[in-house]
């Protein structure tokens, strides 16, 4: 089977807030495993971008939001025929789990960091390029320079409570990713574009490209339309439009 490229794009805020957020805590989980300092400052940079995230947006009321909806669509289809009960009780279940992971949350998600002296003095000087480094900041300098078990455990308790928030994006977004079938579909000339059914709101478009497909898909879209354009990447110079007949495959998220 021809291996391909996955590109994503939201089509609304709520979906693209828990892309961002999904891209950066699986950042923060990759990094913190690893035991080098350049790791744990990736996973600390990561945590910051969280924060700041999490400061400017109630991210707790969206993803409950989410999930209410969810089971208001997954009740709809309860009895319609083909529906594997089993299989739809264990989805209704991990939901439920999740919704009550956040209630369990006390407080705004990300204080536990957002609240932290060290980690301001951090966020303060990363403003500045390089302003982090070991003579600007030597309490990190000397962090970074613990054990990494103990580099880990701090970590951890910055992380506690943002990790029913990674649990319930991950669901939120694997029930996206997995409600419909994907298509396989040409681009003529580098470009495809299609409405949207008003009726059922796609949230998530996925583009898959074949691996050996020099181009990448730029998409614009919104409720009612979107369009693809495959671009050409030409080292050292500027992207091109394709105008080849791109074959590729299409996924409209709609859950």
């Amino acid at each position: 089977m021809t291996q391909e490229m996955i590109f994503e794009h939201p089509l609304n805020e709520r979906i693209r807030t828990f892309l961002r957020l999904e891209h950066l805590l699986e950042k923060v989980e990759y990094f913190v495993a690893q035991s080098e300092q350049w790791s744990t400052r990736a996973a600390i940079e990561a945590l910051l971008d969280v924060v700041a995230i999490t400061a400017r947006a109630d991210i707790k009321t969206e993803l409950l939001k989410e999930i209410d909806r969810n089971l208001s669509t997954l009740a709809r289809v309860r009895h319609q025929p083909g529906v594997d009960p089993a299989a739809l009780e264990e989805v209704v279940g991990g939901l439920d789990k999740a919704a009550a992971g956040i209630h369990d949350i006390a407080g705004q998600i990300g204080s536990n960091a957002r609240d932290d002296e060290f980690l301001k003095a951090v966020a303060q000087r990363s403003s500045i390029p390089g302003g982090a480094c070991s003579f600007d900041v030597p309490l990190y300098h000397h962090f970074l320079t613990q054990p990494i078990a103990q580099r880990r455990a701090r970590i951890d308790q910055w992380f506690a409570d943002m990790n029913p928030v990674h649990d319930a994006i991950r669901l939120v977004l694997s029930l996206a990713r997995t409600s419909a079938t994907p298509r396989s579909l040409t681009a003529e000339g580098g470009f495809f574009q299609e409405a949207l059914d008003n009726q059922a709101p796609a949230q998530l478009l996925r583009v898959g490209v074949p691996e050996e497909w020099p181009v990448y898909p730029e998409i614009s879209g919104h409720k009612n339309r979107f369009s693809i354009r495959f671009m050409r990447a030409e080292p050292g110079s500027r992207p091109v439009p394709s105008q080849d007949d791109i074959p590729f495959r299409l996924t409209c998220c709609v859950f």
